[in-house]
């Protein structure tokens, strides 16, 4: 389906980008993937997505919380894969405070991470799309980039900035052939989500499932976590030709959450 096309993804050494990235390999995507990895790690993600039919697999140990490093993972790439295709920013980190209490440089980190990296990215990979009049950008926001939740300022501040951050570049590059787009997943059980759960639990003195469960009835009323899978084919549509007039959105997979 993606035979020949050049991916970079952020934060896809595990996670909802590592489902991105396996989803991409099986569509025969030339891959950059990046986070933090052991190099006995790197070797085993670049043979499973090798396996699953990547056409080629490069390593990126970029930290796209600083710009210059974001700057040199979009270069890289540029090197290693001839071009790049396909742009997602899904890097992410989460620290929850209530606001008076929370740390300034948690605060700093979350949005060098969940923010300002994807837009370093961007600015370093568009003049090449451009130049091709062709290319997409997934930023993988949250259901936290269109509503609230107590204690989580800076998460919540970063991922409307980022959702809105994708509607103007949309708009800057809409008669460039150059489509962005957000994903905006509710809870999905993914390690930084279950770090939640584990603290709910431990505050509330009950077990991980029932935190899990609690969690759920509060904000997601179909009562299931999104899945990994789900936003990594709902990335996938949005890289097909038939998703060519579909810029500047913010696609909710969240149970039914923003709907109350």
């Amino acid at each position: 389906m993606l035979n020949s096309f050049r991916a970079v993804i952020t934060g896809s050494s595990s996670g909802i980008g590592l489902g991105i990235a396996e989803a991409f390999a099986a569509a025969g995507c030339g891959l950059v993937i990046n986070g933090i990895a052991t190099p006995s790690e790197v070797r085993s993600l670049s043979e499973r997505l090798r396996l699953k039919g990547a056409e080629k697999v490069v390593f990126h140990p970029a930290d796209v919380a600083e710009p210059e490093q974001c700057v040199s993972l979009i270069r890289d790439a540029e090197a290693e894969l001839g071009a790049i295709d396909i742009l997602v920013n899904n890097a992410g980190i989460q620290y929850v405070a209530p606001t008076e209490q929370f740390p300034v440089d948690r605060w700093d980190a979350i949005l060098a991470t969940n923010l300002s990296a994807a837009f370093h990215t961007i600015r370093a990979a568009l003049p090449g799309m451009q130049g091709r009049s062709s290319g997409r950008i997934i930023n993988i926001a949250s259901v936290h980039g269109l509503v609230a939740s107590i204690h989580k300022s800076a998460y919540v501040a970063a991922k409307h900035g980022l959702v809105g951050l994708t509607k103007v570049v949309a708009l800057e590059n809409a008669l460039n052939g150059i489509t962005c787009n957000a994903i905006c997943p509710g809870w999905v059980l993914t390690q930084l989500l279950q770090k939640q759960i584990d603290n709910l639990a431990v505050e509330g003195h009950i077990s991980s499932d029932a935190a899990a469960r609690q969690m759920l009835r509060e904000k997601q009323p179909s009562g299931q976590f999104t899945t990994v899978e789900d936003v990594a084919a709902l990335a996938l549509f949005l890289c097909s030709p038939a998703a060519s007039n579909i810029t500047g959105a913010s696609f909710t997979l969240d149970g039914g959450w923003t709907a109350q």
